[in-house]
């Protein structure tokens, strides 16, 4: 998929409009969150996907439930380059109204390209400043550094204080909700937040 983004401003309307181009990829993958983690890194470096990519993970629930993935980049040659590296593959993929791969695996992969385009679904592992969420930061410092545009707590309508400490456990993962990005979280041990999805929350399947 691909097309503008426009970003509001509250009581302004339309601020800014950036172009983004969505690569989605459906490989039939049916395993756990880390495999889909690790998958969606290797595909991005083998892709030549640079930092100015946000790769997100998407639940495909048509048929058999599995994961797909999205790749976001502003450069349409970027795009482009991904595109014809999986059209010489056996995947599913979708960019704008191309589709190519099995008929199944080509609608997961538009399913998770559209869902990313439009920022209505989608979690998101590789995103602008995701490697400085380590250890323990400030709510204020999470939101300063990385795209991650909005902390929700559980119990806390208000959201948290801009001064609470938030254990990332190297581990932040946040999905696109209603056009941002938004981090769940939930309290933890000495009035800190953790993210709420855990890491490796199945130790068996562990890298062997």
């Amino acid at each position: 998929m691909e097309g503008p983004v426009v970003l509001l401003q509250p009581g302004v309307g339309p601020a800014v409009v950036t172009e983004r181009y969505v690569v989605g990829v459906d490989t039939g993958l049916s395993g756990t969150l880390r495999a889909a983690d690790h998958l969606l890194l290797d595909l991005a470096a083998e892709l030549g996907l640079d930092d100015g990519v946000v790769g997100c993970t998407h639940h495909v629930r048509e048929g058999r439930r599995h994961t797909a993935l999205s790749f976001s980049t502003p450069l349409e040659r970027v795009a482009r380059a991904a595109w014809r590296a999986l059209t010489e593959r056996e995947f599913g993929a979708a960019l704008g109204a191309e589709r190519h791969g099995p008929d199944e695996l080509a609608a997961g992969a538009a399913h998770a390209a559209a869902e990313h385009l439009a920022r209505t679904g989608g979690r998101a592992v590789r995103y602008g400043g995701v490697d400085a969420l380590t250890g323990t930061v400030t709510v204020a410092r999470l939101l300063a550094v990385s795209a991650v545009e909005r902390i929700v707590v559980l119990g806390a309508p208000d959201g948290p204080d801009p001064d609470q400490r938030i254990v990332t456990r190297d581990h932040v993962r946040p999905e696109w909700r209603e056009g941002r990005l938004v981090l769940a979280a939930m309290p933890a041990a000495g009035g800190t937040l953790v993210p709420f999805e855990v890491p490796d929350p199945t130790p068996c399947c562990a890298d062997h």
